[in-house]
């Protein structure tokens, strides 16, 4: 069985609004988006979802409308969302002077984590928003948490953030690649003044992220703060497949016009069997202790698994004095980098923290069904280079059987690969 990943076409460049549209574009629903923005506690907007044109090609246009009335009234009720329906979503009562409302990272994580999306949605968008807030914290020399937003803090940046994140989480796709990300020349007009083509953010997300710039001689922005955010936090690294089907194309417009069509597109493609090894670049963490109890070490293990780590570990070693200890390895992604170190650092009596990339090579696997005496569970499916594969029960359903019906891991697990094998 073929897997399933993502593929972002960025010839004109990338944003937010121009995600979400072509994820909706995708064929993916419309109505479940909007009831989970509706939870988001932020002031009145509107959404409007149509088709345009660009370039002579169809594409799907996504807009966030802020509200200029002084009251917003509540939308509790959504029937059916169709293209060029604008909807007006749940909104607090209340006067707002402008649209730009200025938020730091811990007053856009709490609007985040007081809605309704779902855990993963919510790790998604709060990731997107960190890469971003690094990047800006970078331009204007301040720490990440004393950064006050401006365009990319704004409702509509907020909106197309958690958007993304709602559709992706739907999707339930884990790779996503990304080609060369295509970017203008000149200049911009911001907030702060007047800025070069990419701008500092976009220039900082895309040097933190290892993002692959394309310059083109098209005048003006093409890529924004948004837009690399999600690239950044979305990209798998992975070295792109070579044999894949397309399944669904979504064509997500710009709000821009250039002398190429100013479009995003985003495939839903499945890769061909025969590439059976996925690659990606991770962040290997470790440090020695000696001096911490066994209650604490797990309780650390479990912190580090919870905020993004891939693995953790511990090597029983010998330090210095002869002294009996443990190295901890932690391997994860770069975005989480940071805050597993501080975990570290907080929880344990780590004094300096070892840190490397490393890459790793993985087969491809898939989530599959099988049905056994105990009834249908859910099992791994690991496919091998020479075409054969191999099928693992996952741990935690064999715990529950044997919880169930007091019998032994052992003798469960290797039930259950009997009856796999015959099948």
């Amino acid at each position: 069985m073929a897997n399933k990943a993502l593929y972002f076409e960025c010839n004109s460049g990338i944003s937010g609004d121009m995600t979400v549209a072509a994820l909706l574009d995708l064929g993916l629903d419309q109505e479940k988006l909007l009831y989970y923005l509706n939870s988001l506690k932020i002031e009145g907007f509107k959404i409007n979802i149509e088709k345009v044109l660009k370039n002579s090609i169809s594409a799907l246009k996504f807009d966030v409308i802020l509200n200029s009335e002084d009251n917003i009234y509540k939308t509790n009720n959504i029937k059916e969302i169709k293209p060029g329906y604008s909807v007006k979503l749940k909104a607090a009562k209340k006067k707002h002077n402008h649209n730009h409302e200025h938020r730091n990272l811990n007053d856009i994580n709490k609007i985040i984590d007081d809605s309704m999306l779902s855990d993963n949605a919510k790790k998604i968008a709060k990731g997107i928003f960190e890469i971003i807030a690094k990047a800006e914290a970078k331009a204007h020399n301040l720490d990440i948490y004393e950064v006050h937003f401006h365009e990319v803090g704004a409702v509509d940046s907020i909106v197309d953030i958690a958007a993304t994140a709602i559709l992706i989480d739907e999707l339930g796709i884990k790779e996503i690649y990304f080609s060369p990300i295509s970017e203008g020349k000149g200049i911009v007009k911001i907030q702060h003044g007047i800025l070069p083509v990419p701008v500092p953010a976009v220039a900082n997300i895309f040097a933190q992220n290892d993002l692959i710039m394309n310059l083109t001689d098209e005048e003006g922005e093409m890529i924004t703060p948004t837009g690399a955010g999600i690239a950044a936090f979305l990209n798998s690294k992975n070295k792109m497949p070579h044999k894949f089907r397309i399944k669904r194309i979504g064509l997500g417009a710009g709000s821009k016009d250039f002398s190429r069509a100013n479009i995003l597109r985003i495939f839903e493609i499945e890769i061909e069997e025969s590439d059976y090894y996925d690659e990606d670049d991770v962040i290997l963490l470790e440090t020695n202790i000696d001096d911490i109890t066994s209650e604490n070490l797990g309780f650390v293990f479990e912190r580090l698994l919870e905020n993004g780590a891939n693995d953790v570990f511990f090597t029983p070693i010998y330090m210095k004095k002869n002294r009996p200890s443990y190295m901890l390895s932690v391997i994860s992604k770069n975005i989480y980098k940071d805050k597993l170190e501080e975990i570290i650092f907080i929880n344990t009596t780590s004094l300096g923290i070892r840190e490397q990339k490393i890459k790793r090579k993985m087969l491809e696997r898939e989530i599959v069904k099988v049905n056994t005496k105990y009834g249908e569970m859910t099992a791994k499916k690991i496919n091998l280079e020479n075409g054969s594969f191999r099928i693992q029960p996952e741990y935690e359903e064999v715990k529950k059987i044997c919880i169930k019906n007091n019998l032994s891991f052992y003798e469960v697990y290797n039930e259950i690969l009997c009856e796999i094998n015959r099948h």
